[in-house]
């Protein structure tokens, strides 16, 4: 085995793995149905996926997913993105729209595990692979 090899494969310090967990529990999971298959990102970090034959499942493994990634962060010294509910957003942008576009909008955020239009807009405008 390589050097390199031994490098990829080395387990996260338990203070580090411990922190990282820590700090995903206040990230969110947006999950979609797909050909008998849950699909799940990170909110925070949407290029961090899971999936899973359950929800539950799906939740896991996106989870587990970024615990990995947030705790690679910590270990080489790299910021790490704040949960959703901690970001300060200091600045608002108005969207007038018909009441049945606000419906339908509404709607497909939900279905998306969106808490709202606001998340829902923010994620899709924001996140490179949903674009």
């Amino acid at each position: 085995m390589s050097d390199k090899s031994k490098k990829l494969n080395k387990e996260f310090d338990g203070k580090i793995l411990a922190k990282a967990k820590k700090i995903i529990n206040k990230y969110e999971v947006i999950m979609s149905f797909e050909d008998n298959q849950w699909y799940g990102r990170g909110l925070e970090m949407p290029l961090v996926f899971g999936d899973g034959k359950t929800p539950d499942e799906c939740i896991a493994s996106t989870k587990e997913a970024l615990t990995a990634t947030v705790a690679h962060l910590l270990e080489i010294g790299e910021p790490v993105p704040a949960p959703a509910t901690e970001g300060k957003r200091t600045e608002q942008v108005n969207v007038r729209l018909t009441a049945e576009e606000k419906t339908i909008i509404g709607t497909i955020a939900r279905s998306q595990g969106f808490k709202g239009i606001g998340d829902y807009l923010r994620a899709k405008a924001l996140s490179p692979s949903l674009k």
